[in-house]
Formats: structure tokens, sequence, C-alpha cells
């Protein structure tokens, strides 16, 4: 078997040293791993282009995988995403509408999981081909599990969007919703797949995986887990990538020891010392107690044994990518489309999501104020949605009452003559015109909770 490593584009000339084992920088490569070795098939372009990065752990699954992208070339039918309903009643009808399904229809179902902010809602929205989720820079912004849809030909695949997995302290710390806890690892349980997402671009965690993270597949070893870097774009050293998979992985992937030799150590790696961040005293308790998940069937002897562990020797297969390049997202979900088994489609061919239109609604409003409202402040308001009526000319008219805890808070809403909160509804307004399909009106108002 063998494992192929492709990248994005790689031009550090150290990297190109250490991993090209004298490759020139006139010559393009594609890297193939294997248990021990590496060798690079080569071409004659400038600059080192690299395919979108995955590790392929079977010849037979690769075949499989190239022959499906030779048939999308071709010219195979495509099925565009759909759009969210604006209607409720509508949106409930499709949801409980009889799967379209086709003969020997195949199904995936994906729970993607990981650190808060590892950017599972951005690759979800872009293997659906429309933004239905939250997405913020801030933490928690997905504050419980939501499903998407995506189905081409005969293929459906479930996409499983969750919280990133925090325990019981944060929850009680910050005030915040029971779901965080419980969504995630229950989501797992019904999963065909786990994939787990790591932000590379941040220095600090991107050297071992969560805890949380461990705890929950190890509690589900019978599920397989593939792991995925993300944010590579954002990576200066990318002659990390190798480092960091190995770390994540113990240097096993899909039961295969992996080995990639340097020959010339960049000088700053000699200076170099990754630093771990350690666990504070309440969050190591916590962990040894298993509290994030109150069902946890692990002992406080295997708690400990994870507590000391980097990563998982358990992976089956390995990516690296920018969830924001459509080309890395578009490997990812070829492979997902490969792996998928013959089943019932669970929803039909329309669906693109189980939110409630009124949903997407308040999660895209709350997307808005972590954009753009400081530090506590965006996770203290709470939303009511007072109308939600189709307008003269077919445009759907939006109302939405903004509660703060705090008169300062509420000035920061609002702004200097009402600047801010028109620039949230006017931002959020045409992420759902978006999703809907339609004009949108949004007008938000802000009021002080008592």
């Amino acid at each position: 078997m063998a494992l192929r490593l492709c990248s994005r584009v790689l031009r550090d000339s150290c990297l190109v040293s250490r991993l090209l084992l004298g490759t020139t920088r006139q010559e393009s490569a594609t890297w193939f791993l294997t248990a021990g070795s590496a060798v690079c098939s080569r071409g004659r372009r400038n600059g080192f282009i690299f395919t979108p990065a995955c590790f392929i752990t079977s010849d037979a699954f690769l075949k499989r995988l190239m022959k499906g992208k030779a048939v999308e070339a071709d010219g195979s039918s495509y099925r565009l995403p759909a759009s969210v309903l604006p209607d409720s009643a509508e949106q409930l009808s499709l949801l409980m509408r009889h799967p379209d399904q086709p003969e020997n229809a195949k199904v995936l179902k994906v729970a993607l999981i990981g650190a808060p902010n590892a950017g599972k809602s951005t690759l979800s929205n872009q293997l659906l081909g429309k933004k239905v989720f939250a997405v913020s820079k801030k933490v928690h912004t997905t504050r419980s599990r939501a499903v998407g849809v995506l189905t081409e030909e005969d293929t459906q695949i479930i996409l499983l969007d969750t919280p990133g997995l925090t325990t019981v302290s944060k929850v009680k710390r910050h005030n915040l919703e029971k779901a965080l806890l419980e969504d995630p690892w229950n989501t797992v349980k019904e999963a065909d797949i786990v994939v787990v997402l790591v932000d590379v671009s941040d220095r600090w965690m991107c050297g071992r995986l969560d805890f949380e993270v461990l705890k929950c597949l190890a509690q589900h070893t019978d599920i397989p887990a593939i792991l995925v870097l993300n944010k590579v774009d954002l990576l200066k050293t990318k002659d990390r990538l190798l480092d960091i998979t190995a770390e994540l992985t113990c240097g096993v992937v899909n039961g295969r020891k992996l080995r990639v030799r340097t020959v010339i150590k960049p000088p700053k790696a000699e200076k170099r010392s990754e630093r771990q961040p350690e666990p504070s005293p309440d969050e190591d308790t916590a962990g040894l107690e298993g509290d994030a998940d109150p069902s946890s069937a692990l002992s406080r002897e295997q708690l400990k044994a994870l507590r000391s562990q980097q990563g998982w020797a358990h992976f089956k297969d390995v990516f690296m990518l920018s969830s924001l390049d459509k080309e890395d997202v578009d490997t990812l979900k070829n492979y997902f489309m490969v792996a998928a088994k013959p089943g019932s489609w669970q929803y039909h061919s329309e669906v693109l999501t189980d939110q409630t239109p009124e949903q997407i609604c308040t999660n895209t409003i709350r997307e808005k104020l972590l954009e753009n409202l400081p530090q506590e402040v965006p996770y203290s308001i709470t939303q009511s949605i007072e109308l939600w009526d189709d307008g003269e000319n077919g445009e759907l008219d939006i109302s939405v009452k903004l509660y703060t805890k705090k008169d300062t808070h509420m000035g920061m809403v609002i702004g200097p003559g009402g600047q801010m909160v028109g620039r949230i509804a006017q931002e959020a307004g045409e992420d759902l015109s978006r999703v809907f399909l339609r004009d949108v009106r949004l007008k938000l108002t802000a009021k002080l909770k008592v």
C-alpha cells in the first residue's frame, strides 16, 4: 500500500531541500509516502505545484477515486446545491418528503469534530456549495448540531456539523448552552466516519490533539476516523506539515508507520522548541473525571493515559487543505463519495439542511454580532423574531429584536448614529438572500433586557 501526499503550493527552499531530496526548483512533484520510504514523481512545469493534500492509504482506493474524477471530467450530470425554503411549513414539508433515491443508492454520514474554531462549519459550507452554517473567527459560533445534505447522482453525504468539543467547567464559566457538551458526543455515535479537524495555523495547539477529541475517539474506536489539517494556507513554514502529521498520528496512518528523512535541516529548526500548552488545573481535573461526556465509558486510568498522548495512532487517512480552497475541498468531497456505502438515503435530494429558516436567520445574525462586536458582548445577546412576512414584490421582510444585558452593550450594538446595527443588518440580510434565493429586508432593533 502507498500513502499519497499531495499538498498546496510549496515554495519554501528549506522545505524543498528537506522533502524533495535534491529535486530542483524547476520541477514539480507529487509525493508518495510508503511505510519507511519516500519517492517522488516529477513533472516539467516550473515551481512546485501540488494537488490538494491527502493521504490515500490504498492503491485500490486511489484507483477508484481517480476513476471517479475521470467520470466527472467526462461531463456526467452534477446536481446543483439546493436552497433553503424561507417558509417554515414548506421547509418542514420538504424534510418530510420521501427520499427520491435511485437504484443502487449510496449514503455516508460524516461527523465533523474538533476543538472550537478549527473550521468545521467553514468546511461544511464549502462541501455543500452554499453557506448555511454560521462562521466566525470567535469560538463557539456553532451552538448546536446541524445537518447539511450533499446529494450528487446516486450518492448522499450527510454532514453532521457539531459545536467545538469543550468541558463542563468552560460551559459553566461562560454560561454556554448544554448542547455544546452533548451534541458532539451524540453525533459521533451515528456517524459512518469521523473527521477530526485541526487548525495548523494555531502554533500552540497544532502539536497535539485536543484532549476532548482524544476522549471522543477513544470511546468510538469502531468508527473510522480521518485527520484533516486545516488552514494550511495560513501556515508560514510549510515544512511543519509533516512534523504536525507525525505528531498527531503518532507516526502511524492506517496501521502503517510513517518515516520522512530529513536531508537538510532548516537553520531555525535547530533552535526552535515546540512549546505545548499546559492544561489549567480545572481542565486537568475535569478531563480525568470525564465530565464532558456524562456517559463516558473510559476509566480514570484510560483518561490518564490519554492525557499523556499527543495524537491518535488509528487514523485511516490524513488530508492537508484550506477549507477556503474549492480544489482542496473537492478532493475531500470525492473521498467521501468513493467511501459511501450502499444504503437508503435519509433525505430528499432537494434538502440542503435540516435547519429551519428561522434558525438560519438567528445563526447568521449571531455570526455578524460575533464578527462586529468586541469580546464577550455578542455572547450575552439574545434574539427574538418579531416579523417574518412576504413583501409585496416577493421580497422577505424580517424584523428581529436584540436583547442586551447592559446599557453599554446596547450602545455598542447600536453604534454611533445607528451605524453598527445597520451594518450588521445589511451583512446578515445579504447572506440570507443568498441562502433563500430571495431579496431579504432585515430590520434589527436593540432593547435592554430587564
